[in-house]
């Protein structure tokens, strides 16, 4: 049977094209990072710590998933996206993406598993680089994961704080990879047959991004991408891609200085928008409800330190205009648009999962 979520209304919010009740689904969460759907309503939802939740009607479960995977639960490292297989109905797969400490430190690990009754069970591995790609640092791991519905597993992962990673194809950091859903390497991968590259690379030159999404219709991939101190970016993530990091950005690093003199060159992808001052964009959808309907075919972006959520009109892959909402309300760490509808927004602080619904 379908478990309706119970929500309760907070308030009613003006916007440019439709009005909205914002309406909680569930709080008490610690940083949640992710969340998805199941088939019978329920939601599951990461927290960065290591948990793996379940919201049923409304209500929050205690207890946690059990048999996940210990975490590297440090900074930004964690238990980070979750993603149903598009063929979910008849497989049961769950992708989870976290950081998986080792002796060196800590690198990303993908499984895949199903659920029964309350445990992850059947648990593989899809993706995990060599332990000699570990390190200490605690940032920039990406971790966003998306399929395209054809057999492939796109996800990211961050240069963890070493900016050079991003230019070097003999790692995995700073890269989008691609991959078939069971975790084999496609042969026509843009580096699979180039000596020394990793060849599970689809793009590289990128710091750290935490969005990742297949616009409805067009089959392109889009990503968010957060800058240092400024230059964050929307980007189309195209085949053997170079976008540039560190070589070119819009930004400066943290404490003022440089980090190029050049924002473009020849061979390196510009983005489609970049953001100065850095709202810190974190993760996205594409809207292709019903509920609203004049905000179909728009793209949501997260912002966790402006705290706003971005809407996003796209024609012909530019940006035509962005509204900025719920506004200074909390870090907004990723947002989903179920086929139910309405937009679901995470809270990473205060750690909470809120709805965007009609109103009146």
């Amino acid at each position: 049977m379908s478990a309706a979520p119970c929500v309760a209304q907070e308030r009613t919010v003006k916007s440019e094209k439709h009005p909205f009740n914002l309406e909680t689904v569930a709080e008490g969460l610690r940083n949640p990072w992710a969340m998805e759907k199941l088939l019978d309503g329920r939601f599951l939802v990461t927290e960065r710590a290591g948990r793996l939740r379940v919201i049923q009607d409304g209500k929050l479960q205690s207890a946690p998933v059990a048999n996940v995977p210990n975490v590297f639960a440090r900074n930004q490292g964690g238990l980070m996206d979750v993603r149903l297989h598009p063929d979910y109905a008849s497989n049961g797969w769950i992708y989870l993406s976290y950081s998986k400490p080792l002796p060196g430190g800590a690198l990303t690990s993908i499984i895949r598993a199903r659920l029964k009754e309350n445990a992850l069970a059947d648990i593989e591995t899809i993706f995990e680089p060599p332990a000699e790609e570990a390190t200490n640092s605690s940032i920039h791991f990406g971790n966003r994961i998306q399929f395209d519905g054809k057999g492939y597993m796109f996800f990211s992962i961050g240069e963890r704080g070493e900016m050079q990673n991003a230019q070097r194809l003999e790692n995995v950091k700073g890269k989008v990879h691609r991959l078939h859903d069971d975790g084999r390497v496609p042969a026509d991968n843009p580096f699979a047959k180039q000596a020394g590259a990793r060849a599970s690379i689809w793009s590289y030159g990128n710091r750290n991004v935490q969005g990742l999404r297949i616009q409805p219709g067009t089959g392109v991939l889009w990503a968010t991408e957060h800058g240092p101190r400024g230059g964050d970016e929307l980007n189309v993530i195209r085949r053997g891609a170079n976008y540039g990091w560190p070589v070119i950005t819009y930004g400066i690093d943290y404490g003022g200085s440089k980090i190029s003199d050049i924002s473009a060159k020849a061979g390196m992808e510009q983005p489609v928008v970049q953001w100065t001052p850095s709202p810190a964009v974190c993760g996205m959808d594409f809207y292709s409800g019903d509920k609203f309907r004049a905000w179909k075919g728009n793209l949501f972006v997260t912002a966790l330190a402006l705290q706003k959520l971005i809407r996003v009109t796209l024609s012909d892959g530019k940006v035509t205009g962005q509204e900025n909402m719920l506004e200074k309300s909390g870090r907004i760490r990723d947002v989903r648009c179920f086929d139910d509808g309405f937009v679901y927004v995470i809270y990473d602080e205060p750690g909470k999962i809120v709805r965007l619904a009609p109103a009146g």
